[in-house]
């Protein structure tokens, strides 16, 4: 209940202050003068604001969520020798990533699981799971926090957030136009717009919004392919292999739907569920692996 409220809270703020920022700049008509027509230009500043600012905000405050969403606590002084060992070979993988240090976090979870967050290579997070702590050897630890890391240094998080804010504009651009149409052609509204406007706007994007979707998630799933490389490059390739196996062979629950794409494991998908996967399978990723040179 509490990640679901302050998801809400998070993305009602976000459309109250783009919503104050277009009627501040004076965009907040998307009709020409004359109220019977289009005006491109207001529309696309409107869908560009909205499409870009919702994903910029929602990764500036990327870490902030991380920590809320799975109760992660950072380590500011490590009391433990593991605590020690993780902030030591974080810092290590991210002077030889040429990065800046990043926050090292656990989280409380049964699953094997880590993330890495954050709105720059130089201002990000990486977090693991006690489970993945309890479950897998140093090695394989190793592997996984050297994977996190490699998301940050190919600037993984940024990437995404450009490419959802680009299909956002899309959508909402498109579904406007779409409503417009419809609301002009089918309904013969001839100025302003009708309740068939906003319907047929809505379901647009909806849909528009679900195969958009398609594209983010198969950049997701490309990134995944990166990040074991890179992963291979920091701790070597065996250790990697090691690690996607037992996550392969244990338990991996999801991360909360906020931070899906973020996370080392995936889940399972096949036939058209396969396409919304933020992660290929995890059988893919070893061969691709083993296949390296």
């Amino acid at each position: 209940m509490k990640r679901i409220f302050l998801f809400l809270v998070t993305n009602l703020a976000i459309i109250v202050v783009l919503s104050i920022t277009l009627r501040l700049l004076g965009f907040e008509r998307i009709l020409d003068e004359s109220g019977t027509g289009l005006n491109y230009n207001s529309l696309l500043l409107f869908a560009a604001v909205f499409g870009f600012g919702g994903s910029l905000i929602s990764l500036a405050i990327s870490k902030w969520t991380a920590k809320r969403l799975t109760g992660a606590r950072v380590i500011e002084q490590p009391r433990t020798q593991t605590e020690i060992w993780l902030v030591e070979t974080v810092r290590r993988q991210a002077q030889m990533a040429n990065i800046g240090m990043p926050e090292v976090a656990i989280y409380d979870a049964p699953e094997v699981n880590a993330f890495a967050t954050g709105m720059s290579k130089n201002n990000a997070l990486v977090a693991v799971s006690t489970g993945l702590l309890a479950s897998m050897t140093k090695d394989e630890a190793e592997a996984v926090l050297a994977h996190e890391v490699s998301h940050v240094a190919n600037g993984d998080m940024v990437t995404l957030a450009l490419i959802q804010g680009v299909v956002n504009t899309f959508v909402i651009f498109l579904s406007r136009v779409i409503g417009h149409l419809v609301d002009r052609v089918v309904f013969k509204t001839e100025r302003g717009h009708g309740p068939a406007f906003w319907v047929t706007a809505i379901i647009a994007e909806l849909i528009l919004g679900i195969l958009a979707s398609i594209i983010v998630m198969w950049f997701s799933r490309q990134r995944e392919f990166r990040a074991d490389a890179g992963g291979a490059n920091l701790a070597g390739r065996q250790k990697m292999i090691a690690a996607l196996e037992r996550l392969a062979a244990g338990r991996t629950a999801p991360l909360p739907d906020q931070m899906a794409a973020f996370g080392i494991a995936g889940g399972l998908g096949s036939g058209i569920k396969r396409l919304f996967m933020t992660h290929p399978p995890l059988e893919e990723r070893i061969a691709a692996l083993k296949a390296r040179r």
